[in-house]
């Protein structure tokens, strides 16, 4: 039976070596937008995960004919009223700089003390082929905002994102055990049974 192939819808190294672990043992193929460098990225005007997560999952499955697994995910402070939200990864500016963006947080939240710096990673991920989304799955975990980073493993905001019952950054875990545990990780796990459903297990 010949493999199927599934489009991950990133082009960054980090978010595939997480999706692939958690796929990994299905009879599916993985490549990434770095294989069609031509094609346009969609407008993700959804004011929620899901909303963008569908628009990315159903715009490039439509232009490759491939299946496509497609994720919308970012960081939710409480003290900043659930900001950065959907601008996550553009929140200092639309060069999506893992730096900057760390700093502009960290900025922020001065003076906010550690109890009050309650946050949460939120990821959802849709399912597409060429005929509309199939599924959508989600998942969260509940962290603080540390001022200094920690951890050389995750990227994004990970080394300031404190998980208190394993008193440790995102950034200072395994791989393994941050896909067990991760926003990412677990809507991944969510939907694998319905990837294996459609593509093949």
């Amino acid at each position: 039976m010949p493999m199927s192939t599934l489009l991950i819808a990133t082009t960054n190294p980090g978010k595939l070596r997480e999706v692939g672990a958690i796929l990994g043992g299905l009879r599916v193929s993985l490549v990434t937008l770095n294989e069609f460098p031509e094609l346009p990225e969609p407008v993700e005007g959804a004011d929620s995960f899901e909303g963008n997560a569908r628009i990315k999952a159903l715009h490039y499955a439509e232009l490759t004919g491939l299946w496509t697994l497609a994720d919308d995910s970012g960081l939710e402070v409480d003290a900043l009223g659930g900001a950065p939200g959907v601008h996550s990864a553009r929140f200092a500016g639309p060069q999506r700089d893992d730096a900057a963006n760390n700093a502009k947080l960290v900025a922020m939240l001065e003076g906010v003390p550690l109890a009050k710096r309650t946050a949460r990673f939120r990821c959802v991920v849709a399912l597409a082929n060429a005929d509309g989304v199939v599924t959508t799955a989600e998942g969260t975990i509940e962290g603080l905002i540390l001022d200094e980073p920690r951890g050389e493993n995750g990227f994004g905001y990970d080394p300031h994102f404190f998980v208190p019952e394993h008193s440790q950054t995102t950034a200072e875990m395994s791989p393994e055990k941050k896909n067990r545990l991760s926003h990412r990780g677990s809507a991944v796990a969510a939907i694998r049974p319905r990837v294996a459903e459609r593509l093949g297990g």
